[in-house]
């Protein structure tokens, strides 16, 4: 046993795992820390650049967040913003582009009303207007009879490549500490409380910690149920496609206006960080029922996870009753189509590039994550934000979707102060708050000011 026992056992290899499995080695006294990945690398799902925004969430163009929430998004955000700083990753793993959100027609008024609130939160946010943005981003302006404003920033980091991000706080901590160990091709198959500690059964045979904590997407909630955990939770798997445009449309991460009634996020284009030369389009969302994109063997599991009720039916029935959810759904199922799609999803685009032809339009094969939803089965609603499911001492599942990737530290924050009180551990948070917590936002440019 003992070289199967570690003090914490983290479960996913993406950025979240990797966030903490960093934190726990960097900034704790804990010796024995496993982080189990249960493919043959880091960060292979929805962490991977191809599969997510590759968007470092700021809050400051992110039109579903409210003024509190963009705040403490802010602050998660700094965090990992400061780690790829030190860690000398700018223009490889992190780049600046500018960035806005267009407000067209009659959502004109709503972006100036919210850059008035919001430059409050973030000082380095202007308000563009046609005459600006066809020097800016001319392919916005250009065949455009509408009137359009955009507010945004022209030197901030915006773009992430949250995988290999990943990798590096893996590679790290596997420096920083003797005693972490990496196990890959290392699905874990079950976790049983055994005494005062959970084992967890893995294809190198069992393992033991005191503290388990699951970041494993989609999968955390099917392990929660497995032990017969948030049952009144259920899972609902969102997949997310993108277009291909060539790379001359856009030099600006932009976003659209959030409708307020969907749950999920509006499309944007930006240049591609994976795939340099081409600009991406996206995301569209279709509920999936798999608990992985790409491999049709996750439907069993999808099934365990999404555990269907006359309550999970009912909260479908609230959303097909409006309207707008009703055309979104269809639209979206529609923008999988081949044949069809492109010249559906046009339509979208053009609020962005109003000239862009169906021709510049590629659909992009194999690009594109899947998210876990969570039902609240027993509030009878979607949450919008993360869950953590904290069922007994020593254990944790997290479900963290957009901005997981960009909360990820800050989440790991939140369970390494959990982890480090149930072990008596010592957290060092004066090196923590000089490394991760210091203001980065003097990269601004003044100009733009």
């Amino acid at each position: 046993m003992k070289n199967h026992y570690y003090n914490v056992a983290i479960i996913g290899g993406g950025i979240s795992g990797a966030a903490l499995f960093y934190e726990l080695a960097r900034y704790t006294d804990i010796d024995r820390v496993a982080i189990f990945e249960k493919y043959s690398k880091i960060a292979p799902l929805n962490s991977n650049a191809r599969h997510n925004s590759q968007t470092l969430h700021m809050g400051d163009i992110e039109t579903n967040y409210t003024f509190e929430k963009a705040k403490k998004v802010k602050e998660t955000a700094k965090m990992l913003l400061n780690y790829a700083l030190n860690s000398g990753f700018e223009d490889r793993y992190i780049f600046k582009y500018p960035k806005m959100v267009i407000g067209v027609a009659n959502e004109v008024e709503l972006i100036e009303k919210r850059y008035e609130k919001f430059r409050e939160l973030y000082p380095y946010l202007k308000l563009f207007k046609r005459e600006e943005l066809k020097k800016i981003e001319p392919s916005l302006v250009e065949g455009r009879k509408e009137n359009i404003v955009a507010m945004g920033a022209l030197d901030q980091y915006c773009a992430v490549n949250f995988g290999e991000i990943a990798k590096s706080m893996i590679d790290k901590a596997l420096t920083l500490k003797k005693g972490f160990s990496l196990y890959l091709n290392s699905e874990v198959y079950s976790i049983e409380q055994k005494g005062n500690k959970y084992m967890l059964n893995t294809p190198g045979g069992y393992f033991f910690a005191d503290f388990v904590v699951v970041n494993a997407g989609a999968y955390s909630l099917l392990l929660a149920h497995e032990m017969g955990f948030a049952k009144e939770l259920s899972c609902l798997p969102i997949g997310g496609s993108y277009y291909y445009a060539p790379s001359s449309l856009l030099n600006s991460k932009v976003y659209t206006v959030q409708n307020e009634k969907l749950p999920f996020a509006a499309i944007h284009g930006d240049p591609d960080i994976s795939e340099r030369g081409k600009t991406r389009f996206g995301p569209t969302a279709l509920a999936l029922p798999k608990l992985e994109r790409y491999k049709e063997s996750t439907y069993i599991d999808f099934l365990h996870s999404f555990n269907p009720d006359s309550k999970v039916i009912g909260v479908f029935y609230d959303l097909l009753k409006d309207h707008d959810i009703r055309e979104y759904i269809f639209k979206n199922m529609m923008y999988e189509v081949p044949g069809i799609r492109k010249s559906l999803f046009l339509k979208e685009v053009r609020k962005i590039v109003p000239k862009i032809t169906e021709e510049d339009l590629e659909f992009a094969k194999n690009v594109g994550g899947l998210r876990p939803q969570i039902i609240d089965k027993a509030k009878k609603k979607l949450l919008l934000g993360e869950a953590k499911i904290e069922p007994m001492k020593g254990l944790i599942f997290n479900m963290t979707p957009s901005p997981g990737a960009t909360s990820c530290m800050g989440n790991a924050f939140k369970d390494m102060v959990s982890i480090a009180d149930y072990l008596s551990s010592r957290i060092d948070m004066g090196l923590l708050e000089e490394e991760l917590l210091k203001d980065p936002l003097h990269t601004l440019d003044l100009k733009t000011v």
